[in-house]
Formats: C-alpha cells, structure tokens, sequence
C-alpha cells in the first residue's frame, strides 16, 4: 500500500473511533443520553436550569455532597435509596471529574466546610 492509501485509512479509522466515543445528548435539556437520565432530569430540573447540572463535574462521592448539600440546605427533598443510587450512578459517569475547569478551584482555606 502507498503512503496516501496508509494515510487515507488511518483517518478514517481515527474518524471512527470518535464518532464511536461520542454520546447522544438531549437538544431540550442538555443531558447526556445514558441510562437514568430522564429520572435525573426530571428530578434535577424541578428546582433549576439542567445548565447547572451539565457545567459540573465530580466524583460520585462528589454528587453525593453537593446532593447532602441540597437536601441539608435547599428543601430538597429526600430520594429513595434506589433511585438515589440511580442518579449518582448516572452522574458520576456522565459528569466525572475533569482536567480542566471553568476557573481555578478556590484554595482549601476558602472552601465551606465537608
């Protein structure tokens, strides 16, 4: 095989490994289409903007404290365990921590307290 046609085909390959990678995401809310993700939108969208869910990321660990959080301080009401654990699932592996953010995390000192 020529240079061009090695070339040609590894494009095309390396094209399809993204496509593959790529998820399906809702045009109304935003939310990354995976299982689960009508309940969390539905559960999530009561009180706000999907924007606010989707602009996050974290660990399930994460989600859980910023959920606690909620219920501790916004009137959010309890889930029941399983559909608690279904939202963190979903979470956790839509939104899970990343490399970059919107802005530089704030110094431990200046964090509320866990």
């Amino acid at each position: 095989m020529n240079t061009t046609i090695k070339s040609t085909v590894l494009a095309a390959l390396c094209s399809l490994s993204l496509t593959v990678a790529a998820k399906d995401v809702d045009p109304e809310s935003g939310f990354i289409i995976d299982t689960d993700w009508e309940l969390v939108k539905a559960q999530c969208t009561v009180c706000h903007s999907s924007k606010l869910v989707t602009a996050q990321r974290g660990s399930r660990k994460t989600w859980e404290s910023i959920i606690r959080w909620m219920q501790a301080t916004q009137g959010l009401w309890q889930f029941e365990p399983e559909m608690e654990g279904k939202i963190f699932d979903y979470l956790a592996a839509n939104y899970p921590p990343g490399d970059s953010y919107r802005r530089k995390p704030l110094p431990p000192e200046l964090r509320p307290p866990q």
